[in-house]
């Protein structure tokens, strides 16, 4: 990332943004950039950020600046996706995985990138075909059930050949981003964000065969509802996007290098010991 002439800001459509804002905008001034954001979002805030829509947003901005928490960073990302534009998560509320720093850090971060003393981080995306329109995930598309509807009767198919049935309350396809969160509740492994991979994990799973699979991103993974699912809601990122029937299927493919996320020294291993709560065994001393 060469010099910043244009910020743009996603916001969190809650929480309280005012104070990172104001360094931000003060920041933007002193180097005599420009600070974007979306018409509903600085709006609502008493600040100088032009107004523009999503598409100038990401056409213009040389850095993007995520404002609230991990749904607020996946957002922004999704908004980014395919592009080279950075990303710096600002958390402002409560576990903030992905995001870099909280507010209090701020002023010391804009001082890095000013001095190009960061590095860029790529993350990997996955994207499948919902209703005859793409859809990305930073963290996972996830198969769930509907309560009342009966369990998710899913098999897996990985690169083309039949490999697991799950009975499950969902069958998850996870990012390695995404491997902290859903995954992770769910049982599946923590892995790097460095590594280009694509989780197959089973939440709650009614069957002997309960185990995560892990493919290479250039293989694509085909979930088929079985005749004995239930009705299933497709969730990216956790948010519905649809739902799907017994004789449905969905293929996923993994989108490495989708987007770009600032990084500031920490590493994801220091990250998932404190926000995760790593300690191991007791036993262990």
């Amino acid at each position: 990332m060469g010099m910043v002439g244009t910020v743009g800001l996603v916001l969190h459509p809650r929480r309280d943004s005012k104070e990172a804002i104001d360094t931000i905008v003060s920041w933007a001034a002193g180097r005599g950039a420009t600070v974007l954001g979306l018409p509903e979002e600085v709006g609502r805030i008493d600040c100088s950020a032009v107004a523009v829509d999503a598409d100038a947003l990401v056409r213009r901005a040389d850095l993007l600046v995520s404002l609230g928490g991990d749904g607020t960073m996946l957002r922004t990302m999704r908004l980014i996706a395919g592009r080279s534009t950075p990303v710096l998560g600002v958390n402002l509320g409560r576990l903030g995985f992905l995001a870099e720093i909280d507010v209090r850090e701020l002023p010391a971060t804009l001082s890095a990138i000013t001095s190009h003393a960061f590095t860029v981080e790529p993350r990997m995306a996955v994207r499948t075909c919902l209703d005859g329109a793409d859809v990305t995930a930073f963290n996972d598309i996830a198969l769930a059930r509907i309560p009342g509807e009966g369990l998710a009767a899913v098999a897996v198919v990985a690169a083309g050949h039949p490999f697991v049935r799950y009975a499950a309350d969902a069958v998850i396809v996870a990012t390695s981003t995404g491997s902290t969160a859903y995954s992770f509740s769910a049982g599946g492994p923590i892995v790097s964000p460095r590594v280009e991979a694509v989780l197959v994990v089973p939440a709650a799973a009614h069957s002997v065969f309960n185990r995560a699979l892990v493919l290479p991103a250039d293989e694509e993974v085909t979930l088929e509802l079985l005749p004995t699912s239930g009705r299933l809601a497709v969730e990216v990122d956790g948010a519905v996007a649809g739902h799907l029937c017994p004789g449905d299927r969905l293929t996923v493919t993994a989108l490495p290098g989708a987007a770009k996320v600032v990084r500031l020294g920490t590493t994801f291993y220091e990250r998932a010991r404190r926000k995760l709560r790593v300690d191991g065994s007791v036993e262990a001393g």
